[in-house]
Protein backbone atom coordinates (compact mmCIF):
# COMPACT_ATOMS: atom_id res chain seq x y z
CA UNK A 1 0.00 0.00 0.00
CA UNK A 2 0.89 3.51 -1.21
CA UNK A 3 2.10 6.22 1.70
CA UNK A 4 0.53 9.49 1.76
CA UNK A 5 3.59 11.10 0.49
CA UNK A 6 3.64 8.49 -2.48
CA UNK A 7 -0.45 9.18 -2.85
CA UNK A 8 0.68 12.75 -3.33
CA UNK A 9 3.31 11.96 -5.84
CA UNK A 10 0.77 9.73 -8.28
CA UNK A 11 -1.91 12.44 -7.39
CA UNK A 12 0.02 15.15 -9.14
CA UNK A 13 1.36 12.87 -11.81
CA UNK A 14 -2.66 11.86 -12.59
CA UNK A 15 -3.11 15.99 -12.51
CA UNK A 16 -0.51 16.42 -15.05
CA UNK A 17 -1.84 13.95 -17.26
CA UNK A 18 -5.59 14.22 -17.02
CA UNK A 19 -6.30 17.80 -15.47
CA UNK A 20 -4.27 20.35 -17.12
CA UNK A 21 -2.10 20.95 -14.36
CA UNK A 22 0.68 23.09 -15.55
CA UNK A 23 3.10 24.28 -12.98
CA UNK A 24 4.10 22.09 -10.02
CA UNK A 25 6.76 24.56 -7.87
CA UNK A 26 7.72 25.64 -4.43
CA UNK A 27 11.21 25.10 -2.70
CA UNK A 28 13.03 22.53 -3.81
CA UNK A 29 10.15 20.90 -5.14
CA UNK A 30 11.97 20.23 -8.63
CA UNK A 31 14.59 17.96 -9.29
CA UNK A 32 17.05 16.51 -7.81
CA UNK A 33 15.13 16.69 -4.43
CA UNK A 34 11.73 16.46 -5.15
CA UNK A 35 10.24 18.50 -2.25
CA UNK A 36 11.63 17.77 1.16
CA UNK A 37 8.89 14.48 1.44
CA UNK A 38 9.53 13.84 -1.89
CA UNK A 39 6.13 14.22 -3.03
CA UNK A 40 7.30 15.69 -5.97
CA UNK A 41 9.88 13.68 -7.44
CA UNK A 42 9.34 12.18 -11.17
CA UNK A 43 7.24 15.13 -12.38
CA UNK A 44 7.33 16.58 -15.62
CA UNK A 45 6.16 20.09 -14.81
CA UNK A 46 8.20 20.67 -11.43
CA UNK A 47 10.51 23.39 -11.09
CA UNK A 48 12.45 25.32 -7.99
CA UNK A 49 11.31 28.78 -6.57
CA UNK A 50 13.51 31.22 -4.65
CA UNK A 51 13.29 30.85 -0.79
CA UNK A 52 10.09 33.33 -1.00
CA UNK A 53 6.57 32.28 0.17
CA UNK A 54 5.07 35.94 -0.99
CA UNK A 55 6.75 35.39 -4.35
CA UNK A 56 5.72 31.86 -4.65
CA UNK A 57 1.66 32.86 -4.17
CA UNK A 58 2.40 35.93 -5.87
CA UNK A 59 3.04 33.62 -9.49
CA UNK A 60 0.99 31.25 -9.09
CA UNK A 61 -1.60 33.71 -8.81
CA UNK A 62 -0.42 35.07 -11.91
CA UNK A 63 -0.05 31.73 -13.32
CA UNK A 64 -3.82 30.76 -12.85
CA UNK A 65 -4.98 34.73 -14.18
CA UNK A 66 -3.00 33.77 -16.91
CA UNK A 67 -5.07 30.48 -17.41
CA UNK A 68 -2.91 28.33 -16.09
CA UNK A 69 -3.15 25.93 -13.88
CA UNK A 70 -0.21 25.63 -10.85
CA UNK A 71 0.14 23.78 -8.13
CA UNK A 72 2.36 25.72 -5.14
CA UNK A 73 3.82 24.27 -2.86
CA UNK A 74 5.00 26.18 0.82
CA UNK A 75 7.55 23.97 2.10
CA UNK A 76 6.18 24.16 5.95
CA UNK A 77 3.11 26.02 6.87
CA UNK A 78 5.01 27.72 9.54
CA UNK A 79 5.83 30.25 6.92
CA UNK A 80 2.73 30.45 5.33
CA UNK A 81 1.36 33.26 7.49
CA UNK A 82 3.58 36.09 5.80
CA UNK A 83 1.81 35.47 2.89
CA UNK A 84 -2.29 35.87 4.57
CA UNK A 85 -2.78 39.15 2.35
CA UNK A 86 -2.34 37.53 -0.99
CA UNK A 87 -4.42 34.25 0.11
CA UNK A 88 -7.06 36.90 0.68
CA UNK A 89 -6.84 38.53 -2.48
CA UNK A 90 -6.83 34.85 -4.20
CA UNK A 91 -9.84 34.28 -2.27
CA UNK A 92 -11.98 37.23 -3.25
CA UNK A 93 -11.03 37.29 -6.36
CA UNK A 94 -13.89 35.81 -8.32
CA UNK A 95 -16.28 37.42 -5.93
CA UNK A 96 -14.64 40.86 -6.34
CA UNK A 97 -14.51 40.53 -10.45
CA UNK A 98 -18.43 39.30 -10.57
CA UNK A 99 -17.58 35.97 -11.65
CA UNK A 100 -15.40 37.11 -14.74
CA UNK A 101 -12.22 35.94 -12.93
CA UNK A 102 -11.28 32.39 -11.59
CA UNK A 103 -7.37 31.46 -10.01
CA UNK A 104 -7.54 27.67 -10.34
CA UNK A 105 -4.52 26.76 -8.10
CA UNK A 106 -3.81 24.65 -5.48
CA UNK A 107 -1.78 25.85 -2.38
CA UNK A 108 -0.18 22.51 -0.96
CA UNK A 109 1.61 22.48 2.58
CA UNK A 110 2.73 20.40 5.40
CA UNK A 111 0.93 21.05 8.65
CA UNK A 112 0.95 20.23 12.52
CA UNK A 113 3.33 18.43 14.79
CA UNK A 114 4.47 14.43 15.10
CA UNK A 115 8.00 14.99 13.68
CA UNK A 116 9.67 16.92 16.58
CA UNK A 117 10.30 20.09 14.39
CA UNK A 118 10.10 22.80 17.12
CA UNK A 119 8.80 25.79 16.78
CA UNK A 120 9.19 26.37 13.30
CA UNK A 121 8.13 23.53 11.93
CA UNK A 122 5.20 22.25 13.95
CA UNK A 123 2.72 25.14 13.29
CA UNK A 124 -1.14 24.30 12.10
CA UNK A 125 -3.00 26.54 9.43
CA UNK A 126 -6.50 25.14 9.98
CA UNK A 127 -7.93 27.64 11.69
CA UNK A 128 -5.81 30.09 10.27
CA UNK A 129 -7.03 28.72 6.79
CA UNK A 130 -10.89 28.97 7.49
CA UNK A 131 -10.59 32.38 8.48
CA UNK A 132 -10.37 33.40 4.48
CA UNK A 133 -13.30 32.99 2.71
CA UNK A 134 -13.59 32.18 -1.08
CA UNK A 135 -10.70 28.75 -0.56
CA UNK A 136 -11.82 25.45 -0.33
CA UNK A 137 -9.93 23.86 2.24
CA UNK A 138 -9.19 19.82 2.61
CA UNK A 139 -6.87 18.15 4.99
CA UNK A 140 -6.66 13.93 4.38
CA UNK A 141 -5.80 11.68 7.09
CA UNK A 142 -4.81 8.51 4.69
CA UNK A 143 -3.28 7.84 1.58
CA UNK A 144 -6.36 7.06 -0.35
CA UNK A 145 -8.13 10.36 0.31
CA UNK A 146 -5.12 12.42 0.27
CA UNK A 147 -4.85 11.17 -3.71
CA UNK A 148 -8.60 11.73 -4.12
CA UNK A 149 -8.77 14.82 -2.58
CA UNK A 150 -5.62 16.13 -4.28
CA UNK A 151 -6.88 15.00 -7.48
CA UNK A 152 -10.98 16.90 -6.77
CA UNK A 153 -8.63 19.96 -5.62
CA UNK A 154 -7.34 20.39 -9.37
CA UNK A 155 -10.67 20.10 -10.93
CA UNK A 156 -11.86 22.90 -9.16
CA UNK A 157 -12.12 26.69 -10.77
CA UNK A 158 -11.03 28.47 -7.97
CA UNK A 159 -8.17 28.32 -4.94
CA UNK A 160 -7.86 25.04 -2.64
CA UNK A 161 -5.44 24.73 0.48
CA UNK A 162 -4.41 20.70 0.59
CA UNK A 163 -3.00 20.94 4.20
CA UNK A 164 -0.86 17.46 4.37
CA UNK A 165 -0.74 16.35 7.88
CA UNK A 166 3.52 15.77 7.94
CA UNK A 167 3.63 13.24 11.07
CA UNK A 168 1.42 10.72 8.43
CA UNK A 169 3.74 11.46 5.59
CA UNK A 170 5.12 7.73 5.66
CA UNK A 171 2.35 6.17 7.11
CA UNK A 172 0.79 2.94 4.89
CA UNK A 173 -2.49 3.36 3.71
CA UNK A 174 -5.22 0.19 4.25
CA UNK A 175 -6.85 0.84 1.43
CA UNK A 176 -5.49 0.60 -2.50
CA UNK A 177 -5.06 3.77 -4.52
CA UNK A 178 -6.65 2.68 -7.57
CA UNK A 179 -4.15 1.65 -10.76
CA UNK A 180 -1.65 1.02 -7.54
CA UNK A 181 0.19 -1.85 -7.57
CA UNK A 182 -0.54 -4.28 -4.74
CA UNK A 183 3.25 -5.09 -3.66
CA UNK A 184 4.68 -2.03 -1.92
CA UNK A 185 8.67 -2.67 -2.70
CA UNK A 186 7.14 -2.61 -6.58
CA UNK A 187 5.47 0.73 -6.28
CA UNK A 188 8.71 1.63 -4.69
CA UNK A 189 10.73 0.85 -7.74
CA UNK A 190 8.44 2.32 -9.90
CA UNK A 191 8.40 6.10 -8.44
CA UNK A 192 10.44 6.51 -5.62
CA UNK A 193 13.86 8.17 -6.90
CA UNK A 194 17.03 6.67 -5.83
CA UNK A 195 19.64 8.07 -3.28
CA UNK A 196 22.62 9.21 -5.11
CA UNK A 197 22.51 10.20 -8.87
CA UNK A 198 19.39 10.73 -10.21
CA UNK A 199 20.11 12.84 -13.10
CA UNK A 200 19.61 9.67 -15.58
CA UNK A 201 16.06 8.64 -13.23
CA UNK A 202 12.53 8.54 -14.76
CA UNK A 203 9.36 7.51 -12.80
CA UNK A 204 7.45 4.70 -13.97
CA UNK A 205 3.93 5.33 -13.23
CA UNK A 206 1.20 2.85 -12.81
CA UNK A 207 -1.97 3.43 -14.73
CA UNK A 208 -3.67 5.37 -12.62
CA UNK A 209 -7.74 6.29 -11.84
CA UNK A 210 -9.69 8.69 -10.42
CA UNK A 211 -11.38 7.32 -7.00
CA UNK A 212 -14.07 10.19 -7.20
CA UNK A 213 -13.52 11.69 -3.83
CA UNK A 214 -15.84 14.91 -3.32
CA UNK A 215 -14.25 17.90 -1.13
CA UNK A 216 -17.14 18.67 1.33
CA UNK A 217 -18.17 14.74 2.14
CA UNK A 218 -17.09 13.39 5.19
CA UNK A 219 -16.28 9.64 5.92
CA UNK A 220 -17.55 7.88 9.03
CA UNK A 221 -14.53 5.81 9.90
CA UNK A 222 -16.39 3.60 12.91
CA UNK A 223 -20.05 3.82 13.45
CA UNK A 224 -21.69 4.08 16.97
CA UNK A 225 -24.41 4.77 19.34
CA UNK A 226 -23.42 6.68 21.81
CA UNK A 227 -20.66 9.73 21.04
CA UNK A 228 -19.35 11.19 18.07
CA UNK A 229 -16.09 11.81 17.88
CA UNK A 230 -15.05 14.80 14.80
CA UNK A 231 -11.83 14.85 13.54
CA UNK A 232 -9.31 15.25 10.55
CA UNK A 233 -6.26 14.97 9.99
CA UNK A 234 -3.22 13.89 12.24
CA UNK A 235 -5.61 13.50 15.09
CA UNK A 236 -8.29 11.39 13.19
CA UNK A 237 -6.06 7.99 13.64
CA UNK A 238 -5.80 8.45 17.03
CA UNK A 239 -9.53 9.11 17.07
CA UNK A 240 -9.93 5.99 15.82
CA UNK A 241 -7.84 4.09 17.60
CA UNK A 242 -9.13 5.50 21.23
CA UNK A 243 -12.46 4.37 19.86
CA UNK A 244 -11.38 0.75 19.35
CA UNK A 245 -9.96 0.77 22.86
CA UNK A 246 -12.70 1.98 24.54
CA UNK A 247 -15.01 -0.36 22.61
CA UNK A 248 -13.84 -2.61 25.55
CA UNK A 249 -15.08 -0.79 27.89
CA UNK A 250 -18.50 -1.03 26.42
CA UNK A 251 -18.09 2.61 24.83
CA UNK A 252 -19.37 3.01 21.45
CA UNK A 253 -18.04 5.80 19.50
CA UNK A 254 -18.73 6.77 15.84
CA UNK A 255 -16.05 8.27 14.41
CA UNK A 256 -16.04 10.71 11.50
CA UNK A 257 -13.15 12.21 9.19
CA UNK A 258 -14.10 15.83 8.30
CA UNK A 259 -11.75 15.34 5.56
CA UNK A 260 -12.96 18.96 4.45
CA UNK A 261 -12.63 21.96 6.20
CA UNK A 262 -14.51 24.20 3.80
CA UNK A 263 -17.14 23.20 2.47
CA UNK A 264 -17.43 20.92 5.30
CA UNK A 265 -20.10 18.12 5.95
CA UNK A 266 -22.67 19.39 8.24
CA UNK A 267 -25.37 16.65 7.38
CA UNK A 268 -23.29 13.97 8.38
CA UNK A 269 -22.15 15.76 11.88
CA UNK A 270 -25.78 16.39 12.44
CA UNK A 271 -27.41 13.39 11.96
CA UNK A 272 -24.54 11.79 14.07
CA UNK A 273 -25.26 13.66 16.88
CA UNK A 274 -28.76 13.48 16.59
CA UNK A 275 -28.22 9.56 17.07
CA UNK A 276 -25.49 9.95 20.04
CA UNK A 277 -26.82 13.04 21.67
CA UNK A 278 -23.02 13.56 22.77
CA UNK A 279 -20.17 14.78 20.72
CA UNK A 280 -15.77 15.31 21.00
CA UNK A 281 -14.14 17.59 17.97
CA UNK A 282 -10.89 16.89 17.93
CA UNK A 283 -7.92 18.53 15.94
CA UNK A 284 -4.37 20.20 17.34
CA UNK A 285 -4.33 23.52 16.03
CA UNK A 286 -4.81 25.97 19.36
CA UNK A 287 -7.82 25.69 20.99
CA UNK A 288 -7.93 29.94 21.63
CA UNK A 289 -10.06 30.45 17.93
CA UNK A 290 -9.83 27.25 16.88
CA UNK A 291 -12.13 25.45 13.93
CA UNK A 292 -13.68 22.94 16.67
CA UNK A 293 -14.88 25.83 18.59
CA UNK A 294 -16.98 27.02 15.66
CA UNK A 295 -18.18 23.36 15.14
CA UNK A 296 -19.51 23.65 18.94
CA UNK A 297 -21.20 26.75 18.55
CA UNK A 298 -23.22 25.60 15.86
CA UNK A 299 -24.06 22.38 17.38
CA UNK A 300 -24.79 24.43 20.42
CA UNK A 301 -27.30 26.78 18.27
CA UNK A 302 -29.09 24.04 16.05
CA UNK A 303 -28.77 21.10 17.77
CA UNK A 304 -29.13 21.99 21.82
CA UNK A 305 -31.88 20.15 22.50
CA UNK A 306 -30.90 16.87 20.93
CA UNK A 307 -27.70 16.84 23.15
CA UNK A 308 -27.24 14.71 25.93
CA UNK A 309 -23.95 16.61 27.01
CA UNK A 310 -21.81 20.01 26.81
CA UNK A 311 -20.50 19.83 22.98
CA UNK A 312 -16.83 19.01 23.81
CA UNK A 313 -13.69 20.19 22.21
CA UNK A 314 -9.89 18.89 22.27
CA UNK A 315 -7.56 20.92 21.00
CA UNK A 316 -3.68 22.04 20.68
CA UNK A 317 -2.60 24.46 23.90
CA UNK A 318 -2.94 27.91 23.04
CA UNK A 319 0.98 28.50 23.28
CA UNK A 320 3.61 30.30 21.26
CA UNK A 321 5.22 27.59 20.10
CA UNK A 322 5.93 23.52 20.14
CA UNK A 323 9.05 22.56 21.92
CA UNK A 324 11.75 19.64 20.46
CA UNK A 325 11.51 17.65 23.67
CA UNK A 326 9.48 14.62 23.33
CA UNK A 327 7.52 15.53 26.55
CA UNK A 328 6.90 18.90 25.38
CA UNK A 329 5.68 18.53 21.90
CA UNK A 330 3.55 15.49 23.31
CA UNK A 331 1.79 17.68 25.94
CA UNK A 332 1.15 20.46 23.46
CA UNK A 333 -0.95 18.98 20.91
CA UNK A 334 -3.69 16.20 21.94
CA UNK A 335 -2.35 12.37 22.19
CA UNK A 336 -4.60 9.16 22.31
CA UNK A 337 -4.59 8.99 25.70
CA UNK A 338 -6.11 12.57 26.30
CA UNK A 339 -8.89 11.59 23.38
CA UNK A 340 -9.68 8.64 25.59
CA UNK A 341 -9.90 11.04 28.81
CA UNK A 342 -12.11 13.09 26.65
CA UNK A 343 -14.63 10.67 25.64
CA UNK A 344 -14.88 9.06 29.10
CA UNK A 345 -15.70 12.72 30.39
CA UNK A 346 -18.61 13.08 28.05
CA UNK A 347 -20.00 9.82 28.43
CA UNK A 348 -19.90 9.95 32.36
CA UNK A 349 -22.25 13.35 32.04
CA UNK A 350 -25.79 11.94 32.05
CA UNK A 351 -28.72 14.26 31.41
Amino acid sequence: MANMAQAVRMALHYAEENLGVTDIFGEDVGAPLGGVFTCTQGLKTTWNSPLDERGIISMAMGIALAGGRPIAEIQFCDYIFNTIDLLKLAGNTHWASNGQWNLPMVVMTPVGSGIRGSIYHSHSFDASATHIPGWKIVMPSTPLDAYGLLIAACKETNPVMFLIPKALMRIRGAELIPGEPGEDKALSKMIDAPLGDRSKWQAQWPVLEDPGIQIGKAKIVRAGSQVTVVSYGRTLPLCAAAAEKLAGEGVDAEVIDLRSLWPYDWDAIKASIEKTGRVLFVNEDTEVTNFGEHLVRRTAEQLFFKLLAPPKLLAGKFVPGIGLADPLEMASVPQQHDVEKSIRELIAIQP
